[in-house]
Order: C-alpha cells, then sequence, then structure tokens
C-alpha cells in the first residue's frame, strides 16, 4: 500500500476526514497497534513490517469482501482467519452471528484473538482446516509472509491438528452453516477432496480463494465437489474470491 497524497485523499473518502487523516498518519509512521475505522466497533492491531498492512489493503481499502447477502447469516466459520480482519468486518455487519475464526500459524492465532478479544461470539480455533482429523505442520512454503501459511500432513513434523468441518459443525452442534469462507493457502484441495458429504449440503454460501497458482490443482476437487453435492447454485468471482451460493437451502 503506497502512502501517496493520493492514497490520503483516498482514505479521507473512504473513512471521512477525521478518520481517514488519523489513519493516513498512523501507517506514515508505522503506528500500527491501534487501528480505529468508522463502522468498526472497536480498534484492533497490525503488525509492523508483515503481510497485515497489504491484508489490511485488500480487506479495507480495496475490498474483496465488498458484497451483498439476501439475508443476515447466523452462523459463520472463517477458515484461514489470519489476523481476525475479516472476522470483524462480519461481526460487526452481522452482530448477531456467531462466529468461529480458525487459524493454523500460532503467530497469527495469536493476533486473532487479540482482535476480536472485545466481542461476543467468537470462538477462535488454533488448527488447520482439512479432510479428516490429523496432524499438520505449518510453514511458510512459497515465502509469500505471514497472510500465505501453508499447512501438510505429517506425522513427525506435526504441530497443530487438523480438523475438518464437519468435525467443527459436530463440537459446536451447528446443524447449517450460512457463510463459510476459506483462504486456505492450497488446503481447499484436500478439503474439497473428499469427506464433505456431511456439511457441504448443509452449507448455504461459501466464499473461497483458490490457488492453482500456488499448487496446480486446487480448484478442481472445489468444482467436482460443488457440481456433485449442489442441483441449484449461484455461482459470482468478486476479486481473487469465487463465491457459491447453494439455491437447495432456504
Amino acid at each position: 500500500m503506497k502512502l501517496t497524497p493520493g492514497m490520503l485523499y483516498y482514505f479521507i473518502r473512504l473513512f471521512g476526514l477525521k478518520h481517514g487523516i488519523t489513519l493516513f498518519t498512523k501507517f506514515k509512521l508505522n503506528r500500527l497497534d491501534h487501528i480505529k475505522l468508522p463502522h468498526l466497533k472497536l480498534a484492533f492491531a497490525l503488525r509492523k513490517g508483515t503481510s497485515d498492512v497489504p491484508l489490511f489493503d485488500q480487506m479495507f481499502v480495496h475490498p474483496e469482501y465488498n458484497m451483498t447477502f439476501t439475508s443476515a447469516p447466523s452462523i459463520i466459520i472463517d477458515g484461514g482467519a489470519n489476523i481476525g480482519l475479516f472476522t470483524l468486518q462480519m461481526k460487526n455487519k452481522f452482530p448477531e452471528a456467531t462466529i468461529i475464526s480458525v487459524e493454523p500459524d500460532k503467530d497469527n492465532y495469536a493476533m486473532l484473538q487479540k482482535n476480536v478479544a472485545g466481542y461476543n461470539d467468537i470462538t477462535c480455533e488454533n488448527c488447520g482446516l482439512w479432510n479428516k482429523d490429523a496432524s499438520l505442520k505449518v510453514y511458510d512454503k512459497y515465502d509469500g509472509g505471514k497472510w500465505a501459511m501453508v499447512v501438510e500432513e505429517s506425522n513427525d513434523e506435526g504441530n497443530i491438528k487438523a480438523v475438518s468441518i464437519g468435525s467443527i459443525m459436530e463440537k459446536y452442534g451447528i446443524d447449517r452453516i450460512d457463510l463459510l469462507k476459506l483462504d486456505v493457502e492450497t488446503s481447499e484441495k484436500k478439503i474439497f477432496l473428499d469427506n464433505y458429504e456431511s456439511w457441504l449440503p448443509k452449507t448455504k454460501m461459501l466464499i473461497v480463494e483458490l490457488h492453482d497458482w500456488m499448487e496446480d490443482g486446487c480448484s478442481k476437487p472445489f468444482f467436482n465437489a460443488i457440481t456433485k453435492t449442489f442441483t441449484n447454485y449461484k455461482y459470482l468471482i468478486t476479486g481473487q474470491n469465487t463465491i457459491i451460493i447453494n439455491n437447495d437451502m432456504d
């Protein structure tokens, strides 16, 4: 995010005069521990010199999750929650929603917990989403920074647990998912490969970033699972995200 005079004008246009100038100044001075936006109830923190800044840009400045919802989701799963910016966006937009935020990287997870601490009905899980319960190692496989951490199944090097979405539904007593967001850095290849039959038909809306540019074959299991599971669905593209709305569900 380039902090040019033009960006200052853009911040003012997006967030208002006071918030826009304050926000621009904070980024200019690299004071990122207390970021307050007018449409969010509470402030949150970003880490200096990390991918948190481009993530902020993606979420709030040039938003890729700026989409229309026909009804307010009650149950949201944020898969690949990172430091919680999507969770914060959804919680402020839908304050009555229950959100389960899943993040495998321990550093990201610590920031996630910090950023959502002031909100009710947000539960954080330090694990990776997978097609089965297993052990995973987490690492920066493609040197992409903290917003591109990859998990791989490993009995020897695994240091976090992998869980299926079905296991999460069972744990929390959920019988439907109104919104499932997945930005899981190639893990979608496993999540939609098999064992999706118990939870995918109960999911109303999916927002998924597909990562074929990182690893070949990520999108094929996803589209196979969608076409096998849904009789009627709506398909949209917004930025890097593929959106599926399951019209088989009310």
